[in-house]
């Protein structure tokens, strides 16, 4: 590989966390608006129906599925999965391999989960540390070494570290509701053109931009939730360096994950797809490994695997 992606040298890893931490924050209320603006959308479009009214519904709508997410999205994720919990007595090495990981990023005992599948692949949830699951594919268990599978754990407990388990379940569940949201005023839309209703002056443009807003919204939703999930993979690619202090370990698994030919398609959707340590779909993990798309939800692994080979040196 001739590229190098090397982070600069100005930034230092705290730095990187806290910028993390505030453009999670923004990026929330940010989603929150935009299911906000929907709801207007929604009843803009609805004979009769105040548009500020609708804002409100869209906002605490958005709210109370976030709650939901707070409390229960875990637990969801992992029954879509269909991981189960593991004790020390199954795995000892296993979870002696993440007690070590732990203690080096000064964090509490993770619940540890087993998805059947003979994929390669991993991911993190959880509400926040105390709370929070890793869960790995058999797959990924049997053919990894110890250093490979130290940096994949590595990896998922950065991603606990900084707090992206809680980032990743908000997100996924307001960008859920907004594409939601967007298809019910869309359908709204085509109802109200077979009815051929009269919408003249200024109900016309508002007619006009609420039509606009709704094809917009899941776009701009999916963008946003999509880049912000590529920055967080480089950045719990570096946490996984900075607890195993060997980055050729991470580098080896992930050009294991690269070459897997299965895909891990049973138990993965797109609304969890971002959450896994590489795309777990077969159509996106072809069409973007090698494309920094703004469509994809992790970046390209040749790119990952620069970055950390830099790191080594």
């Amino acid at each position: 590989m001739n590229e190098t992606y090397a982070l600069p040298g100005s930034l230092t890893y705290l730095d990187l966390m806290q910028r993390n931490r505030r453009a999670s924050a923004l990026l929330i209320l940010a989603m929150l608006g935009i299911s906000a603006l929907l709801g207007a959308a929604l009843s803009s479009l609805l004979a009769g129906s105040n548009p500020a009214i609708g804002a409100w519904s869209g906002l605490a709508v958005a709210l109370l599925a976030a709650t939901w997410s707070w409390y229960g999205g875990a637990h969801a994720i992992l029954a879509i999965s269909g991981a189960r919990e593991i004790a020390k007595s199954d795995d000892p090495v296993l979870f002696n391999v993440v007690d070590e990981l732990r203690l080096a990023a000064g964090l509490p005992m993770p619940r540890i989960h087993l998805i059947e599948d003979t994929a390669l692949n991993a991911f993190a949830s959880g509400r926040d540390p105390a709370r929070a699951v890793v869960a790995i594919t058999r797959g990924l268990r049997d053919k990894l070494t110890r250093d490979e599978l130290q940096g994949v754990l590595a990896h998922e407990l950065a991603h606990v570290r900084h707090l992206d388990i809680r980032f990743a379940m908000l997100m996924a569940t307001l960008a859920g509701l907004i594409a939601f949201a967007a298809d019910a005023a869309l359908r709204s839309l085509r109802h109200t053109r077979r009815g051929g209703r009269d919408r003249q002056g200024g109900n016309v443009l508002l007619f006009a931009a609420a039509a606009l807003l709704a094809i917009l919204a899941p776009l701009v939703a999916r963008l946003v939730q999509m880049s912000y999930s590529r920055s967080r993979e480089y950045l719990a690619d570096a946490g996984a360096v900075e607890l195993t202090r060997n980055p050729e370990g991470l580098a080896s698994a992930l050009h294991k994950l690269a070459a897997d030919e299965e895909p891990l398609v049973e138990g993965a959707n797109r609304g969890t797809a971002h959450l896994y340590i590489v795309n777990p779909l077969e159509r996106s993990r072809r069409l973007h490994q090698e494309l920094d798309s703004p469509f994809s939800s992790h970046p390209p692994i040749r790119r990952r695997i620069s970055r950390l080979l830099a790191l080594a040196r």
